[in-house]
């Protein structure tokens, strides 16, 4: 089952174009690692300077290695200096359903 994790970051007004340089530059710190399925960082539409990280693991326990490794906690230590305030979510994937454009999107 994949486990998924999501991180609200609310960014520092005026810093949001450095964090995405930061957060872009520093990808392979997490799609790098074995375990991990995929990530993506989204912009909020609703409420100015927030951002959605959403990755995928393989596994809980495999994510918990990843979060304790050096090249994470380098990686995060780029992007803290971004960051006002935010909050971090895990869940279990219990269902994923493409819909009719998932082929054609992006």
């Amino acid at each position: 089952m994949t486990f998924r994790v999501m991180l609200r970051m609310e960014i520092e007004p005026g810093k949001e174009a450095d964090f995405e340089r930061a957060w872009s530059s520093g990808t392979d710190a997490v799609t790098g690692h074995p375990a991990n399925l995929g990530q993506s960082l989204s912009r909020s539409t609703g409420e100015e300077s927030t951002y959605y990280i959403v990755s995928d693991w393989l596994d809980e326990a495999r994510f918990r290695e990843f979060e304790d490794s050096p090249a994470h906690l380098e990686h995060r230590s780029t992007l803290h200096p971004f960051r006002r305030s935010g909050s971090f979510h895990t869940m279990e994937l219990v269902t994923h359903l493409d819909g009719k454009a998932a082929g054609r999107a992006r």
